[in-house]
């Protein structure tokens, strides 16, 4: 294992969570499905949520948290919504189906909206409502998550970090695409510092009595226990728009099972009452629009992609080279690493190393 960061051909990387996500026992066509959400998280440089989470889903399908065979099924379908019960299985299976599903139904009748309840985490946000934008549509996604954001002046973890994820189609070479956590930070932001044992800075998390903590390493675990809680985008109280942060977040735990009759809030634990394991039972939603059926798509490229132009092209701070667009900056990490390779950090080669000898993956050498 390298000290340092090292980078990995992009198709070496698939290569191998295909074949690690094999022996765990996911189905060849759903193990390429969850490699590409996974590499597209690394490809935008969103470390979090890429190859680093192989490792966490392996331990979930170990100890019964998830199915590594996703039998998703339909459970109420009519021309523009559907509902779909993700059967515990594999998120981003899930949610892949999910979206194409909702994406057909836009393309019919201008609309299509699909919610999912029983199934886990989906992986990055963005990577749906871009399958809307690749059809030439709108797309949008959120999901809930285990609790672990406190709402505004309380310190119990209650909501999930929530996050929500919008795309829709420009004139440019990328589109726009905004994806954030309702949480300050995502729960991943806090286990890539605990891998690189690095405190994290105050105001992303507090304790039981409100207080800052900053101890990554066991920010994790104290979490789990509901010691510690994430604060909501905008931070603590109502003073910066903590409250603001809350209420997108109970919006998205609405989306994300009021309309699908899933679970919610403190049901999201991994662990019943009496502390035995039980799924996950995620629950996500997923909307396309057609734009044909407001605007011609052209001028709707054109008018979006203007917004963007403008706001890169006004006033700057003083110490700042420029402005960015949401979706810019992943357009063109995705540039880079496609050419250069998938940087991995030591803390992620050890993970990948025990995953290798704990699923004996031969061959597949990632070079550390």
């Amino acid at each position: 294992m390298s000290e340092h960061n090292i980078r990995v051909p992009v198709k070496d990387l698939v290569d191998f969570m295909i074949v690690a996500l094999s022996k765990m026992g996911v189905p060849p066509e759903d193990a390429r499905i969850i490699a590409d959400v996974l590499i597209t998280a690394d490809l935008w440089g969103v470390r979090s949520h890429g190859v680093a989470h192989l490792k966490m889903y392996h331990e979930r399908i170990k100890i019964g948290l998830q199915l590594p065979v996703t039998k998703w099924k339909i459970v109420k379908d009519t021309p523009t919504t559907a509902v779909i019960d993700g059967g515990y299985g594999m998120g981003m299976v899930v949610g892949t189906h999910a979206m194409r599903l909702a994406i057909q139904k836009a393309k019919k009748l201008g609309l299509g909206a699909v919610a999912v309840r029983n199934s886990s985490h989906y992986g990055v946000a963005g990577y749906y409502p871009l399958m809307a934008v690749k059809e030439g549509l709108v797309g949008l996604s959120v999901t809930n998550a285990h609790p672990s954001t406190a709402p505004t002046f309380g310190t119990k973890p209650m909501l999930g970090t929530n996050p929500i994820a919008v795309a829709t189609p420009t004139d440019e070479a990328f589109p726009y695409m905004y994806d954030a956590s309702t949480s300050v930070i995502p729960r991943g932001k806090i286990e890539v510092a605990a891998r690189a044992n690095k405190p994290i800075p105050e105001g992303w998390v507090i304790n039981e009595q409100g207080t800052a903590v900053t101890e990554s390493i066991t920010i994790i675990s104290e979490m789990n226990k509901g010691n510690v809680a994430l604060l909501p985008l905008g931070g603590m109280g109502e003073l910066m728009g903590g409250h603001k942060g809350y209420g997108l977040s109970t919006f998205v735990e609405i989306f994300s099972a009021a309309f699908q009759n899933g679970a919610y809030l403190s049901m999201l634990h991994d662990t019943d009452h009496d502390g035995k394991t039980q799924f996950l039972r995620i629950g996500h939603f997923f909307l396309a629009i057609n734009v044909e059926h407001f605007i011609p798509l052209e001028d709707f490229k054109y008018i979006t992609g203007n917004m963007m132009r403008e706001l890169r092209s006004s006033r700057k701070a003083a110490d700042q080279p420029r402005i960015y667009t949401a979706g810019e900056k992943e357009y063109f990490n995705t540039k880079r690493n496609q050419a250069d390779g998938v940087e991995i950090t030591p803390g992620v080669q050890k993970a990948l190393q025990v995953l290798r000898k704990e699923l004996d993956i031969t061959g597949n050498d990632l070079g550390f």
